[in-house]
């Protein structure tokens, strides 16, 4: 059972759960856009066996404060903060698609912070086609203002991000999701290249895979943040 709880990260308020034993090594799990923390929630079980794991809402989701204002940096130095404000010196993380490029962007700017690094389905920092979204009819569990913020950088990345990936330190495990995922496949491809200790694997089960496959996403995971004879115990 996890733990629900708040903290306020440079005058924003993050609501976050934990799980797992309060002296493991910490992991770090960070949603989609138009996610939040509940997304990981069948998968926190497994992971807590050998993880304290935080899995907060970023800002302008869930519980979170919805501040109105977003950008990729600014969900950056969220995570920064709530990692300073917990004590946490150095974490595993696992990103899903834009959480994935805040802990690409965080492990690009404080290598030191980041242990070993997964990349759900992660679209690289390369210029893609301009498109419009369409807000949702009904009540949201999210503030669509982050939508179009947020997409404007993801179509047209600052191209620093690209050039920067070649500084990640980190070990990197990139999850592809196959063909019908809508993020370019090539470019997922492209950011384990990018980065020195990246590697690719590819599970078919679309932009969602850890949704869609949560045992075969479960199974690389694992295999590759706990080694046999590494990682926590």
């Amino acid at each position: 059972m996890a733990d629900h709880r708040s903290i306020d990260v440079g005058g924003i308020r993050l609501a976050y759960q934990v799980s797992g034993p309060p002296d493991a090594p910490p992991l770090l799990l960070l949603h989609a856009l138009g996610e939040n923390s509940t997304d990981w929630e069948p998968l926190v079980p497994a992971f807590a066996q050998h993880w304290r794991v935080y899995f907060p809402d970023l800002r302008g989701h869930g519980r979170s404060e919805w501040p109105g204002t977003y950008s990729l940096e600014l969900m950056r130095d969220d995570v920064l903060g709530f990692l300073d404000a917990l004590g946490l010196d150095q974490v595993d993380v696992i990103g899903h698609s834009m959480g994935g490029v805040a802990a690409y962007l965080l492990a690009e700017d404080h290598a030191q912070r980041v242990r070993r690094l997964v990349l759900e389905d992660v679209p690289a920092p390369l210029p893609r086609q301009v498109t419009s979204p369409i807000r949702p009819d009904g009540e949201l569990t999210f503030d669509w203002e982050a939508v179009p913020a947020l997409r404007r950088q993801l179509d047209t990345p600052d191209p620093r991000w690209l050039e920067r990936l070649s500084g990640i330190t980190a070990e990197t495990l990139v999850v592809a999701g196959g063909p019908s995922s809508h993020v370019d496949q090539e470019g997922v491809g492209e950011l384990a290249r990018r980065i020195p200790r990246g590697r690719l694997v590819t599970i078919p089960a679309g932009h969602m895979v850890h949704a869609a496959e949560p045992v075969k996403f479960t199974r690389a995971v694992l295999s590759f943040l706990r080694p046999e004879g590494e990682g926590p115990s």
